[in-house]
């Protein structure tokens, strides 16, 4: 079968602005924004009611307060010209770092721009490497390796999927283009692409699901739906749900407390967990790092491995990862 890929962007009310990829030069460094304006650290996030965005912010929260800093949250609702002008406001505090969780550095240059010439470190969640970026992490691609190699053994290399992505955000475009990569070897699935807005991402995994359960229907073959993060999965299940269906399998990834319990009454077949509390602090620590290298600070990517959790392992996962469900 040849595949088949259907890019709908959703017409909601509150427009999402479209982003490039991502660029790559060598950042700079400077210390001059802790010593004027005291230890702040701000954090822009694409959307601070996601619950990994939350636990980012939290573990960089918790490692911040511990060595006396304060934090300032902004949510930039989706929104670059947001980010932006949120960068450039902690950059007028003269904050000591600044943080951006999940917005292509290629999207940020005005925010960059600023901390740069208030020789401020930004570090990023998974929006890559940029001018004045002094880390990382890699929280895009490798996670949607074993959520989408789970799919397709799960699939047999045959059947049909719907893709639910972002665009907007680097760490789900990363995803997205793992998840082509992976879906290009199997020649029997056919994928069909909708793209989520933020806000409304819940909505839109059902309203997209609703339609595409409708094209296939009951003993259509192998059915599944994957998200470059599971919340909109969790919208698509609502649908599954409403209209009785059992015969669709369906992948995240993040691992939120709400996934992994949806892991646990078997509506998500399986999910990437992200400890999202220890990235958030391995930012913090990492800035430090560089904020005492200085000149010399060299840009880094930052792993923190994924754990892929289904039926077949969600027991033991738990053992270890009580927190997993808070």
């Amino acid at each position: 079968m040849r595949k088949q890929h259907t890019s709908v962007i959703a017409a909601v009310a509150i427009g999402i602005v479209a982003l490039a990829g991502c660029s790559s030069t060598a950042p700079s460094t400077g210390t001059s924004g802790t010593a004027a304006g005291g230890k702040l650290l701000g954090i822009v996030s694409i959307t601070a009611t996601d619950a990994n965005n939350a636990r980012v912010i939290k573990g960089a929260t918790a490692a911040a307060e511990a060595a006396g800093w304060t934090v300032d949250v902004v949510d930039a609702q989706g929104s670059a010209d947001q980010a932006n002008a949120a960068i450039v406001n902690f950059a007028n505090k003269k904050a000591g770092m600044i943080f951006d969780l999940v917005f292509p550095a290629s999207s940020l240059g005005a925010g960059l721009a600023a901390a740069k010439s208030a020789g401020i470190p930004v570090a990023t969640w998974g929006g890559g490497p940029g001018d004045g970026i002094v880390m990382t992490t890699g929280a895009g691609g490798p996670f949607a390796e074993p959520a989408t190699a789970k799919l397709l053994s799960d699939m047999s290399d045959e059947g049909q999927v719907l893709a639910l992505t972002y665009r907007t955000g680097q760490v789900c475009r990363d995803r997205e283009d793992l998840f082509d990569e992976m879906l290009a070897k199997a020649p029997k699935v056919t994928v069909t692409k909708n793209e989520v807005t933020i806000p409304g991402f819940l909505q839109d995994g059902a309203k997209y699901a609703t339609a595409w359960l409708a094209a296939h229907p009951a003993g259509s073959g192998n059915l599944a739906v994957w998200g470059c993060w599971e919340d909109p999965t969790l919208g698509a299940i609502s649908a599954i749900k409403q209209q009785g269906r059992t015969d669709v399998k369906t992948y995240g990834i993040n691992g939120s407390s709400t996934a992994i319990k949806a892991v646990q009454d078997g509506s998500l077949t399986a999910t990437v967990y992200e400890d999202g509390v220890k990235e958030g602090a391995t930012m913090f620590t990492t800035t430090m790092e560089a904020i005492k290298a200085g000149s010399s600070w060299q840009p880094k990517t930052v792993d923190v491995p994924g754990i892929l959790v289904s039926a077949d392992n969600i027991s033991d996962f738990l053992a270890s990862h009580p927190e997993a469900l808070n």
